[in-house]
């Protein structure tokens, strides 16, 4: 078996200018969430190029390669979609022009996260070039509209197209660490009920800003008292947005909103955090409720679900980690270090939904992810190629 990883190991770094050639491609092409078409025309392209047995879009707009045709199912995630640029003067080099120069290749997506599947397709080669015959069907998802919603891909994966694998790799951003978990979160909107009056007498109306106010000051203390969990740490909540409405700036506001970012560990739900929340403003007029997400993919699909992204986590020694350090032993002659992820992934639908194992591993690190000059690694990209391939052979 030694001989397969030696193997793997040569071919990845045969195919460096391969991976890295097709990860600029890649991040030549603008694919804001919803905006998706060319970029998953492109990885369907290098898909095919590469040897796999299938590759086509799905009804939403996702990439789904496969090779083998195995009893049991492994799939390798990444999303396709980006955030857009921001402001430009804060990019020292295009963030389109997907440059490799001085070790990296250079522009938005670079890391989070076209990176992973640049390298799942050289996997892939791999794999084909090693006439890879084990009883396991390995599919290769390049997931759209992750940046707007975690893991409604996932929901019409498995929804849908009945896709349910036994285990999943999501090649987010992990500096080539394996991670086992993250923080779940949710969105949540409180509105709350005033009523007018000139603004030269208000006790004679309700004002709806106070009340939100007071509301405000309380969940700035319920931040503070939040559960934490060992290994995924702190729950949290902050309040991102308030609006207000009046029938004129001479006038009480009759109306205010407040938006609350959550982000749930483990062992809270959609309906403790919720509870918080209505405590806090049980005496005021006020409605508290979990967002929703609708939107219209690039294939003309409407879809959508609940902004509430569950916490998710597998054991130290649950057997797809204990594996996934096996693959990572094998190929790289150390042991992995094993953590978790900061922000926020499809595994929340993928495991948190579905209860399927996955573990994360890819290729740059997550605090480029979203920032002007974002770059990966070449040889990140090469690590992960062979992590992926290798892993193949020891799950």
């Amino acid at each position: 078996m030694s001989d397969i990883f030696n193997k793997v190991n040569a071919l990845a770094a045969k195919y460096t200018d391969y991976t890295a050639g097709n990860l600029s491609k890649l991040v030549q092409i603008r694919s804001v969430s919803l905006g998706e078409k060319a970029v998953a025309e492109e990885l369907m392209r290098q898909m095919l190029e590469a040897g796999f047995d299938e590759a086509r879009i799905d009804g939403l707009g996702n990439v789904v390669g496969r090779i083998g045709h195995g009893s049991k199912i492994l799939a390798f995630d990444g999303h396709i979609d980006t955030v857009d640029v921001g402001n430009r003067t804060n990019w020292q080099f295009d963030p389109f022009s997907g440059e490799i120069s001085g070790g990296y290749v250079h522009g938005r997506g670079t890391v989070d996260q076209k990176g992973g599947p640049a390298a799942f397709v050289t996997a892939g080669r791999i794999l084909k070039e090693l006439d890879f015959g084990r009883d396991l069907t390995i599919y290769f998802t390049g997931t759209v509209i992750e940046e707007d919603c975690d893991g409604l891909c996932w929901k019409y994966l498995v929804e849908e197209e009945k896709l349910r694998p036994d285990f999943v790799v999501i090649t987010e951003p992990t500096n080539l660490n394996i991670y086992r978990g993250q923080r779940g979160r949710m969105e949540i909107e409180v509105s709350f009920k005033g009523i007018s009056s000139h603004g030269s007498a208000p006790e004679r109306g309700k004002n709806a800003i106070y009340a939100a106010s007071r509301a405000c000051l309380e969940i700035e203390k319920l931040n503070e008292r939040l559960a934490s969990d060992p290994f995924l740490g702190k729950g949290s909540v902050t309040i991102s947005e308030i609006v207000s409405g009046s029938p004129s700036l001479c006038a009480v506001a009759d109306f205010a909103k407040i938006h609350l970012d959550r982000r749930l560990t483990w062992g809270e739900t959609s309906e403790s955090a919720v509870a918080e929340i209505q405590e806090i403003v049980k005496d005021m007029d006020a409605t508290v409720e979990v967002l929703h997400y609708e939107e219209t993919s690039y294939t003309g699909l409407r879809y959508g679900m609940e902004k509430y992204y569950p916490t998710w986590k597998l054991e130290q020694n649950h057997p797809l980690v204990v594996n996934a350090q096996n693959a990572f032993r094998q190929v790289f002659g150390k042991e992995a270090i094993v953590d978790k992820w900061t922000f926020s992934t499809n595994g929340v639908t993928i495991n948190g939904y579905y209860g399927i194992p996955c573990i994360g591993f890819g290729p740059g690190n997550e605090v480029l992810a979203h920032a002007p000059n974002e770059k990966v690694p070449v040889s990140d990209l090469v690590a992960a190629s062979a992590f992926y391939a290798a892993l193949a052979y020891t799950v």
